[in-house]
């Protein structure tokens, strides 16, 4: 940078020395050309000072001021060579009114006064010695700006504290306005920010970090991010920085990956997934199987599949129809996916996978110092590379156990932040993207979610609600990731659903919606024997808030829509669950946000199981045919067509075999 700045000053010292010169020079005006020589020589003296200390100017302003200072020096220069002027009659046509030189004079003042504040603000702490460095005259017009650069320049050049004090401030001026943030990255705040991150005290860090995420309030801002390496920074802080700061770089994360969806992939290259589910499962769960170093013959996930097998044996089978309508093959000896189970369950998988993998440690380790052994015999010339390889294996144990110590020493608070954090980075992350939802669910995390769902504290359970509300929707689209993640015999499926079902019969959380959202979007894995979920979604519809109607009536259209393989048993789960009333109630007296949501899934179940006794008695068909002729509940081809479609069906079978009906 100082080879720059140095480019850039040489063109106003030498502007400035012609100005010295011409001033000698002048034939008129000599008393006001003195005036200028001599402020001139002081702004030239102050150019030749920033020269020699280019190496630690900020760069941003002194560009501005430097701009702007050249150019009053050619104004400067221009007037001063007019005085010049031998000869009367050159004189009387060189005119120059006396205004010119008091505005050149304040001018020159201005230039003074803007290059001396950019020697103090360039100066380290110590060199300025805690002296308040005002405003630049440059800066009168936009006094935030001259405050963004101090702070900036003091992330350069000051303390660690002083840094620290820095990016507060930044955090303050980011968080009140949109147009600041714009101007901290157009000033080149984002590094100096980053550098902290990795270098500063733990206030600072997160400072830092914090700072890093209000300013990622657009896609363009977080491409600059990216580009300037923040992703690796996270990565490093996120793998064996201070909790607290984890725990605010997992939010920043979070603020990125949310206002550009792109991103998503930068972080998954750099393992922030892998070390996001490593804090999630922290004190949730032991370990996940797909991050853990475990023995060759046994998995985590074949222990907990191991610890399920008894209990699953005594389930109820299903009939032939009970088929996922993805690849639609008999499931009859496949274990009920929700069957008469305890609600402690769960905590029983996850008690007996920790006492178990507890228990073959002692193996794993003898097997180890065997096959060490082993190693070291039979290649005796490489003993020494052996030994100095096992040593840098023992050295990184060692520093990842006293990292992990460190972790357990902290403060319960700092411990659910970071667990409600990291939830909220993996929701974010997880958003519309197949493969990143799939590396979540190949751990252990649908597990940890589960937990956290009934033990962690609000803000756990919010956000773990959100992420699995996130991961389901995109395994709704992706039929491979519903087959995988999410399959009926999964016992981390099975704690999903147990608990998402638990928050939905309660009914009275802020958890409700995502939850219902999470059951809508699992519809499809469900068979035909699964109802559980049925009825308490039926509940709902006649629930007060005009919002969580409508979100189960969403919810109970993804089970009988006709893209649902069995659509005919779930419509009919629907009508024995007592769905037909409530529907009728919110078709003709609902919000309007309701009334359509309610009209499509009573169309679906009519079109589904129109022979239906308890349709014919709530006088659906009546329903239908009055909808038909409200003019915005038909404005949408594709309802316009469903309640056509709908209407005839229930009309050939209801004519038919109404009479049987009395």
């Amino acid at each position: 940078m100082g080879d720059r700045v140095k480019q850039i000053l040489a063109k106003p010292i030498q502007l400035a020395d012609q100005v010295v010169k011409a001033a000698d020079e002048a034939a008129s005006m000599k008393q006001d050309c003195t005036e200028i020589k001599s402020k001139t020589e002081k702004l030239v003296t102050l150019l030749r000072q920033a020269a020699r200390a280019s190496s630690d100017l900020y760069e941003r302003p002194t560009r501005r001021i430097i701009d702007d200072t050249e150019q009053v020096l050619e104004k400067a220069l221009s007037l001063v060579i007019k005085c010049r002027a031998n000869g009367l009659i050159k004189r009387v046509f060189t005119i120059i009114p006396a205004a010119a030189f008091r505005k050149m004079s304040s001018q020159l003042e201005n230039s003074i006064g803007d290059v001396s504040w950019l020697l103090r603000v360039s100066a380290s702490a110590d060199d300025r010695d805690d002296e308040y460095l005002g405003l630049p005259p440059i800066a009168a017009n936009e006094p935030i700006l001259c405050l963004i650069w101090e702070q900036i320049a003091i992330l350069c050049t000051g303390s660690l504290d002083d840094r620290s004090d820095a990016a507060a401030s930044l955090v303050s001026l980011a968080r009140d306005n949109d147009r600041y943030g714009k101007l901290i990255i157009e000033e080149g705040g984002v590094g100096p920010l980053l550098k902290l991150v990795k270098e500063g005290k733990v206030e600072g860090q997160e400072n830092a970090a914090r700072a890093i995420g209000l300013l990622g309030r657009d896609p363009e801002s977080v491409e600059h991010m990216i580009h300037m390496g923040v992703c690796s920074v996270f990565a490093k802080i996120l793998k064996e920085g201070p909790m607290k700061v984890q725990a605010v770089v997992a939010w920043a994360v979070s603020e990125l990956a949310a206002n550009y969806p792109k991103c998503q992939e930068f972080f998954s290259q750099n393992n922030i997934i892998r070390l996001l589910v490593g804090h999630l499962a922290f004190e949730t769960v032991q370990e996940h199987s797909k991050y853990a170093i475990v023995s060759k013959a046994t998995s985590i996930h074949a222990v907990v599949v191991a610890s399920n097998k008894n209990s699953d044996a005594n389930d109820d089978g299903v009939n032939s129809k009970d088929v996922d309508d993805d690849d639609k093959q008999n499931h009859s000896q496949i274990p009920h996916p929700l069957g008469n189970k305890t609600s402690n369950q769960m905590h029983n998988v996850v008690t007996n996978t920790m006492s178990m993998r507890a228990a073959m440690k002692p193996i794993q380790k003898q097997g180890d110092v065997a096959n060490q052994s082993h190693t070291v015999k039979i290649n005796g010339h490489n003993n020494n590379v052996k030994q100095n390889q096992h040593s840098n294996h023992q050295n990184s144990l060692t520093s990842y156990g006293a990292h992990i110590r460190v972790r357990e020493l902290e403060d319960p608070a700092t411990k659910a932040y970071m667990k409600a954090m990291a939830a909220r980075a993996l929701r974010q992350l997880a958003r519309g993207n197949s493969p990143i939802s799939r590396s979540i669910t190949e751990s252990r995390a649908l597990l940890c979610f589960a937990v956290l769902l009934e033990k962690g504290t609000e803000d756990v359970q919010y956000n773990s609600a959100m992420a699995l509300m996130e991961i389901t929707a995109v395994a709704e689209q992706d039929a491979e990731l519903r087959r995988s993640a999410f399959k009926p015999n999964s016992p981390a499926c099975k704690a999903v659903v147990d608990q998402l079902l638990r928050i939905i019969e309660s009914a009275d959380s802020d958890l409700l919606i995502p939850c219902i959202k999470s059951i809508g979007n699992l519809a499809r894995t469900f068979r035909a024997t699964e109802t559980r979920m049925i009825g308490p979604l039926v509940k709902l519809l006649d629930e007060r808030e005009a919002e969580v109607s409508r979100e189960a009536s969403i919810a109970l259209t993804k089970f009988a829509c006709s893209d649902n393989y069995l659509h005919s048993d779930h419509s009919k789960a629907i009508i024995n669950a007592g769905g037909t009333k409530h529907l009728v109630q919110l078709v003709y007296f609902g919000e309007q946000i309701v009334q359509l949501m309610a009209l499509v899934l009573l169309c679906y179940i009519a079109l589904h199981v129109p022979d239906s006794e308890e349709l014919a008695q709530a006088e659906v068909l009546t329903v239908l045919e009055w909808a038909s002729k409200q003019s915005y509940m038909t404005q949408d081809e594709t309802v316009e067509k469903l309640l056509e479609d709908s209407k005839s069906r229930l009309e050939l079978y209801q004519s038919r075999g109404s009479r049987g009906f009395h």
